[in-house]
């Protein structure tokens, strides 16, 4: 291999994203998806989907103003009393 092979093939593995990098990207800064799905048969919408997907961390929800809910809270088992 020369040192030009060498040179491109480093460049191409900097360039290259891991699925642990990809999910941290996503994760910090957000993922927004919108989509219709509309259903029909002979010229007739049975069923309309409108779908909307926000994957973010909750971090970066509350940083931008999403509602994020609270953690539920910890259940007690049947029959006993909190400690």
């Amino acid at each position: 291999m020369s040192e030009g092979d060498a040179k491109l093939e480093q460049e191409g593995a900097s360039e290259s994203l891991s699925l642990c990098e990809a999910l941290d990207r996503v994760l910090h800064k957000g993922v927004a998806l919108r989509g219709d799905i509309v259903l029909s048969v002979a010229d007739v919408d049975l069923v309309y989907l409108g779908l909307q997907l926000v994957l973010c961390s909750t971090e970066t929800a509350r940083r931008v103003g999403l509602v994020v809910p609270a953690p539920p809270h910890p259940r007690t088992e049947p029959g006993r009393g909190a400690k």
